[in-house]
């Protein structure tokens, strides 16, 4: 994983931080070695809980923790990317750019139109003005994705939560862009409280 949270300086109180950054083989593709690693280590931890998963090369880390979800559930995908593209280099390998066709075709439990839904935000989704990514950028402010959410999830249970998205310093990443960052996650920190 990258050094995303501790370029930024943040942390949110009480999070377990799961530090990966020695772990090779997962920026944007996942080995199956570091896949099984992390799927075992994750196994220890809540899945109805949310998830700050660095930025968007391990998008695919919500195809995990999806596998621990027991009964029938959808995905709420908020992302400015489908996710859902067969890996370039083929072979079934787990990539931030397919995890979701990925889940559609090994995940029995992922269905339509459940009431328990698994919530991922990729902050691409939002205009730069919210967040400071690596990857394209949507439109969307911060108040339409939290007034979309509030629409969307009314009525329905929470199966857990990730988010992903962000910019390093060796990506680019400047103290105005942390700066950014942070006040958006500090907003659906306190969202999602």
């Amino acid at each position: 994983m990258s050094s995303l949270f501790s370029d930024e300086g943040w942390s949110p109180e009480k999070a377990v931080v799961c530090d990966y950054q020695n772990l090779e083989g997962t920026v944007c593709y996942c080995d199956p070695e570091s896949e099984r690693i992390l799927e075992e280590s994750f196994k220890s931890l809540p899945v109805n809980a949310l998830h700050w998963i660095d930025g968007g090369d391990f998008h695919y880390l919500s195809d995990i923790w999806m596998r621990r979800i027991a009964e029938p559930f959808s995905l709420m995908l908020i992302d400015n990317h489908p996710d859902d593209q067969e890996p370039a280099f083929g072979g079934g390998i787990l990539s931030c750019g397919s995890w979701v066709a990925h889940a559609k075709k090994t995940n029995p439990m992922l269905t339509e139109g459940s009431d328990l839904v698994y919530l991922s935000i990729d902050l691409d989704y939002l205009s730069p003005d919210y967040a400071r990514t690596n990857w394209n950028q949507g439109s969307a402010t911060l108040p339409q994705l939290l007034e979309s959410l509030d629409a969307s999830l009314r009525g329905k249970r929470l199966a857990g939560v990730d988010i992903c998205g962000g910019i390093t310093a060796a990506q680019g990443g400047t103290d105005a862009d942390f700066e950014i960052n942070k006040a958006t996650r500090n907003t659906l920190l306190e969202y999602f409280g």
